[in-house]
């Protein structure tokens, strides 16, 4: 038999019919699904539920609008295009929730104005300190130097430079809590 006189007896219910056109169509079917999904696993998915709607949809066949095999690929075509948009369709989505996600975990613009701003206040603070606690902070905070190598650089004894420092260090603070 034919697939159109099969596909009518699957209309009628007849497993034995189905098995058949299983047979006969199966191939065609899987081989037009392989070429538009192209992924095999996902291939063998979309035949196996055009094969399972075949079965229930073989009553709507009208063997006057064209041949059964032409009808079951068409069913195969539509169904593996849908497939494609779809996870065409999740990746989109995907990869815009994940765009979404993706913020930076600052905004930099005020970041930048933020540190600006605290870099201002420092320098501020720094002024209202005496030049000589001013000099050893300096050269401990931001030249990097023990508080060793800041006596030895202004031929200081230690004890004095680090009077200086927690005198400088303390106005600092004082000065730095009102920019809280």
């Amino acid at each position: 038999m034919d697939a159109d006189e099969l596909l009518v007896l699957v209309a009628d219910g007849d497993q034995k019919a189905f098995e058949e056109l299983y047979g006969l169509v199966s191939g065609p079917v899987f081989g037009l699904v392989r070429r538009v999904v192209r992924d095999p696993a996902q291939s063998e998915e979309v035949a196996q539920e055009v094969l399972l709607e075949l079965w229930r949809s073989a009553p709507r066949f009208d063997p006057g609008r064209g041949s059964a095999l032409s009808w079951i690929l068409n069913l195969a075509h539509r169904r593996a295009v849908d497939r494609v948009r779809s996870a065409r369709a999740a990746g989109e989505r995907e990869e815009r929730e994940a765009r979404r996600a993706h913020r930076p975990a600052f905004d930099q613009v005020s970041e930048e104005v933020e540190a600006g701003l605290e870099r201002e206040w420092v320098r501020r603070c720094l002024d209202r300190l005496t030049a000589l606690q001013r000099q050893s902070v300096t050269l401990a905070y931001y030249d990097g130097y023990t508080y060793r190598e800041v006596a030895e650089r202004l031929s200081l004894p230690l004890g004095t430079v680090k009077t200086r420092m927690r005198d400088g260090l303390t106005r600092l603070r004082e000065c730095l809590g009102g920019a809280a």
